[in-house]
């Protein structure tokens, strides 16, 4: 038997594989901006974050306003941090671990 949202997931979280990827995301919890913008704040190539919004885009994660010449970026569904802050705990909580861990060692 299938599991359609099991796979909807596997793709999902390939999408969010990438740490640049990440990086954009969190950097749109603000509000929308455009490349520039963007790679301004995390101090990369525009061409970088371009080619990341791309694959952020087919895979509906963020959206694409177009004013004059500029395409401004969005967050489609906010959902996405509770999903990234969620990680973040893990992570946090792994620390916690490695800390006490080498505490013990000392």
């Amino acid at each position: 038997m299938r599991f359609p949202a099991s796979y909807f997931k596997a793709d999902f979280f390939k999408v969010l594989s990438n740490p640049i990827r990440i990086q954009i995301l969190d950097t749109l919890r603000t509000g929308e901006k455009n490349v520039n913008d963007i790679a301004h704040y995390l101090e990369l190539e525009a061409s970088s974050v371009s080619q990341q919004l791309t694959v952020l885009r087919r895979s509906n994660l963020v959206i694409a306003r177009k004013q004059g010449n500029q395409v401004f970026y969005s967050i489609r569904d906010l959902a996405i941090f509770k999903v990234l802050d969620a990680a973040l705990e893990v992570f946090n909580n792994h620390l916690v671990d490695v800390r006490e861990t080498l505490e013990k060692l000392e």
